[in-house]
């Protein structure tokens, strides 16, 4: 298979955490043997880029550097119940998104039921733990057309 546009994995506040925080939601995988497993499974699909911070102007910074991306995965943390500036640099840049939730963000607290990114996003995966990246993924590869 040839190698496509890079796609863009961002991880929000806390992501980098992992492994240590809330075993009992996120599991107790690290995000650096996430992406490692990442890399490792679409080597000969697509380039991925990764980029976690825990600051909100960061990821937009981030975003709208995006340069020959052929869409991105995207687990906005806690700014997926808050930040509007990153839905609206998500619209700015108008690639296709897919938006992934470690936990089931519907069997937790109300205020995370809501998303400021879900209804832009081409599709949402949510309470599948590490394996929602590689299902989305997998979703993005299908729909860039690689």
């Amino acid at each position: 298979m040839k190698i496509v546009n890079s796609i863009a994995v961002v991880n929000g506040p806390n992501l980098n955490l992992l492994g240590s925080r809330e075993t009992h939601h996120y599991g107790t995988e690290t995000l650096d043997a996430i992406n490692r497993e990442l890399l490792s499974a679409f080597k000969d699909r697509v380039k991925l880029e990764f980029f976690q911070s825990n600051h909100e102007g960061a990821i937009i910074d981030f975003l709208q550097a995006l340069k020959n991306c052929g869409g991105i995965v995207i687990n906005p943390g806690a700014f997926t119940h808050t930040s509007v500036a990153i839905r609206d640099a998500l619209l700015a840049i108008n690639l296709p998104t897919i938006e992934v939730h470690l936990s089931n963000v519907f069997r937790r607290e109300e205020f995370r039921k809501t998303s400021f990114v879900s209804d832009i996003a081409l599709g949402v995966i949510s309470g599948l733990g590490a394996r929602g990246y590689h299902f989305a993924l997998l979703a993005l590869l299908d729909r860039i057309k690689q």
